[in-house]
């Protein structure tokens, strides 16, 4: 049986990267495998009774920058278990996280040129690639929404999705689906943060991001972009005051042994995309296609209920460290909900996306009502 080939610029990084890259070049190519002399018969018991023994195998590496046990993380392992499950092994995931292949920037680089298949990140992380994803930059536009309201709206088939989906594929990329459970990325600080008077001159590490950047400004902050490797250490050494991240990223990297407080400020949305490169999408056979998505659904109904428990762990873990828990009433987010530059910003970031988070709050009020 011939082996489907797809044409990769593969580009040599440093290290490890650079060893995984080189092995491509002999074994592998972009959703494809190296040539194998039997092809017997595992995809033809496949679950759902889909024959897959028919197809040429794929082999999709997959990258991430996330850290080890958090979410993005455990996403990408169950999703690998379930689309060679589904397959039979006709579908293989070669997988590298925790940055092993580079950066977020580096690992979206490489999707849009199909070095790798598959990448989780962030959001707010594939701005620069994709522009439209700036809508969930929108501060507190989420916050009074339930997990169940958002997954409707995120992992549902509407006129949301649906031209997220088309920025997506205009930029070398295709969304599969998307990791939430109503938690959000929250401030762990060695300044005592109580009121929003408090944040006046709070020096916090953020994404290289304008629109994250803008929100801590108008708020009072001053932001302060890093390079993730060195915000323990910027942490430690105190050249930040602080950092915004999920508490299971927060922990992941240990930055409960060099911050005191965890505030609960449920600024934004702490969700994970997971993307394939649309030449390797586009080149896929469709039943391929089928099995990817139905991966994606299930590592999605197995992680999703997890969150909730991988905050919660996080957060014990963060106490028992010695970090110090402060917590916010309703007058808190509507202050901050009601700051004139917040408010600047998020018309700015609905014009931006052509009204785009117009459309999600749209959906969002609608699947709620």
């Amino acid at each position: 049986m011939k082996e489907r080939a797809f044409e990769s610029k593969h580009v040599l990084l440093a290290g490890l990267a650079a060893m995984v890259l080189a092995v491509g070049l002999f074994g592998l190519s972009a959703c494809g495998s190296s040539s194998s002399s039997s092809e017997s018969e595992s995809g033809s018991a496949a679950a759902g009774g889909a024959d897959y023994s028919s197809l040429d195998k794929v082999t999709l590496i997959s990258t991430d920058s996330t850290s080890p046990d958090s979410a993005g993380n455990q996403w990408q392992l169950a999703f690998k278990d379930a689309v060679e499950e589904i397959t039979g092994g006709q579908i293989t995931v070669d997988y590298h996280g925790n940055g092993e292949l580079g950066g977020d920037a580096d690992n979206h680089r490489q999707l849009q040129s199909n070095d790798v298949q598959i990448d989780v990140s962030q959001p707010a992380t594939f701005v620069s690639f994709v522009p439209e994803m700036a809508v969930f930059d929108a501060h507190m536009t989420m916050a009074t929404y339930d997990a169940d309201t958002i997954e409707t709206v995120l992992n549902g088939d509407n006129e949301f999705t649906q031209q997220l989906q088309e920025a997506a594929k205009t930029n070398k990329m295709h969304i599969l689906g998307w990791l939430q459970n109503g938690t959000y990325r929250e401030t762990t600080s060695n300044k005592e943060l109580r009121t929003l008077a408090d944040f006046k001159g709070f020096q916090i590490r953020t994404m290289e991001n304008s629109n994250h950047m803008a929100f801590w400004t108008a708020i009072g902050a001053e932001p302060t972009p890093l390079a993730f490797a060195e915000v323990y250490f910027a942490l430690q050494n105190g050249t930040v005051d602080g950092q915004e991240n999920a508490t299971d990223t927060s922990t992941g990297n240990n930055f409960q042994e060099v911050q005191k407080y965890l505030c609960k400020t449920n600024h934004v949305l702490y969700a994970n995309c997971m993307m394939i490169s649309e030449e390797c999408w586009e080149g896929l056979d469709p039943l391929d296609q089928q099995a990817i998505e139905e991966a994606v659904a299930q590592a999605t109904e197995q992680i999703r209920p997890q969150i909730a428990q991988l905050d919660e762990d996080a957060t014990k873990k963060m106490t028992d460290a010695g970090m110090e828990v402060i917590e916010y009433d309703d007058s808190f987010f509507e202050e901050i909900a009601n700051n004139e530059g917040v408010k600047k910003l998020n018309e700015d970031l609905d014009e931006q996306t052509n009204g785009l988070l117009t459309v999600m709050q749209e959906q969002l009020a609608a699947a709620k009502a």
